[in-house]
Order: C-alpha cells, then sequence, then structure tokens
C-alpha cells in the first residue's frame, strides 16, 4: 500500500524538523508528495532560507509560508502582523488555499498544547490548523482559495508522559515538559533509519543553532541522548469531520 500524501503545518521555521522531520523524511524516502507551510516569518529572511534547505533535506519541497510574523520577532514578516494578531478568518483561509492547492491526504500539525514547551505560536497553529482541515473540505467556505478537498486524517506531534526520561536533558535545560498521558497517543513511529536525515535538518537552521534554542541545545548532547530524544515521533489522531470511509494515516 503506497504512504499517503503528506502536509505538515508549523508555526516556525525548524519546527517542523524538530517534531516531525522522521516521518517527513520517510514519506518523501517512499515516493509520497510530501509538503510543509509555515506559518511565520517570510522567505527573503536568513531563517527563510534556512528553512528551504532543510525542507531540501527531508525532501519536502519548496517552503510554503503564510507570511505572518513570528509572535516574539517583529521583524521576521516585515510589514505583516504577528501570527496571532492576524484576523483569524483571513489566516484560516491563506492555509485553507494551501490545502486546497496540495490535496494531501494526510495532515501533521502541533498538538493542543503546542508540544514540549507551549509557545503561542504553536498553540496558535494547531487552532488555525484544525479550523482549515475542516474548512477546506467545504466548497462554499473560502470559494476564492480552490475547489474543496478533504485530508482524510488529521495528526498533532506529541510526547507521552512515559517519554519523560529520555527528555531529561531538555528538562534540566529549563525547556518545557507539556506532555499527554500515553493513552492519547494513536501513533509511535520509530524514526531511527531517517534520524540521520532528520539531524541534519534540524542543523540547517543555523540560526537557531547558534542562538542556543532547541537545535542548539541538542547539538550539544551526546549522540546517544540526542537519539532518545529525535528518534521517535509520537502523535494524536484527530478525527476530521466529513473524512472518507477509508482509514488513511501514518505508517507506524
Amino acid at each position: 500500500m503506497p504512504m499517503p500524501s503528506l502536509l505538515g503545518v508549523f508555526a516556525h521555521p525548524d519546527d517542523e524538523s524538530l517534531c516531525s522531520g522522521g516521518v517527513l523524511a520517510r514519506h518523501a524516502a517512499a515516493d509520497a508528495r510530501t509538503a510543509v507551510v509555515t506559518a511565520t516569518w517570510s522567505p527573503d529572511t536568513r531563517r527563510g532560507t534556512e528553512l528551504a534547505e532543510a525542507l531540501r533535506i527531508l525532501g519536502a519541497g519548496e517552503p510554503r509560508m503564510l507570511g505572518y510574523a513570528d509572535d516574539r520577532v517583529p521583524h521576521s514578516a516585515p510589514g505583516s502582523p504577528r501570527l496571532r494578531a492576524a484576523p483569524l478568518d483571513e489566516a484560516v483561509g491563506r492555509l485553507v488555499a494551501h490545502i486546497r492547492r496540495f490535496r494531501p491526504e494526510v495532515v501533521v500539525t502541533h498538538d493542543a498544547y503546542g508540544g514540549l514547551t507551549g509557545h503561542p505560536d504553536h498553540v496558535h497553529t494547531h487552532r488555525l490548523t484544525t479550523l482549515a482541515v475542516q474548512a477546506a473540505g467545504l466548497e462554499r467556505l473560502y470559494p476564492d482559495t480552490g475547489t474543496s478537498w478533504q485530508p482524510t486524517a488529521l495528526y498533532l506531534a506529541t510526547h507521552p508522559h512515559s517519554a519523560l526520561p529520555a527528555l531529561s536533558e531538555l528538562a534540566r535545560a529549563g525547556k518545557g515538559m507539556l506532555t499527554v498521558p500515553d493513552e492519547r497517543v494513536t501513533a509511535t513511529v520509530d524514526v531511527r533509519p531517517w534520524l540521520e536525515q532528520k539531524w541534519a535538518a534540524v542543523l540547517a537552521h543555523r540560526t537557531e543553532v547558534e542562538r542556543g534554542a532547541a537545535p542548539g541545545l541538542l547539538a550539544g548532547f551526546p549522540e546517544a541522548v540526542r537519539e532518545g530524544i529525535l528518534g521517535t515521533e509520537w502523535y494524536i489522531r484527530q478525527d476530521v469531520v466529513f473524512r472518507g470511509s477509508g482509514e488513511t494515516g501514518l505508517s507506524v
């Protein structure tokens, strides 16, 4: 059975590599159509250039960007509002346009916590994606964005409570640990066969390595610790209203 087409929707450049780099690389390696929409930053910035390199490494095509500013870095998209300050209907419409253009079977985004750290842009991107995945299938919503298209599955990138021992070095470095009960996890993916590719994509975000953000912290850990943090990806499947009868989803 062929791998389903996959669209990742993430808040910032580097989130795609950290949260779902293994699954993106795995789908691309199986010749599945694979792409990423990034909610913040503009392509003519250094981080936009780094994103393009990371996506090339992962096999996820060219950057697709909503064009809003990072909540904490207003110059990330000059002349555009911060993501959370943008009109909700406008932002959902922009994402619907990308979904209808790419026509993915599966969409992946942040969980309701916004991942381990709960960054407000991550939380907002989760909300936008949840709304847009449903709206994309309704032809009378956002009619100017193309023909309706309903993805069959939405997966939320998350971390279960049982992963806390593997994440202990991040916790000691002061990173938040917003994890979910293990029973909420519906897909556990061993991405170690694609870990070298995933790690190369993380390192492509050199700005974040240099400033000591998550990629920089990970670069300072021993390889075994990094593998424990990045070698498994966990997802919560969220039912999509009006989805088809098929059971398309992430391979585990």
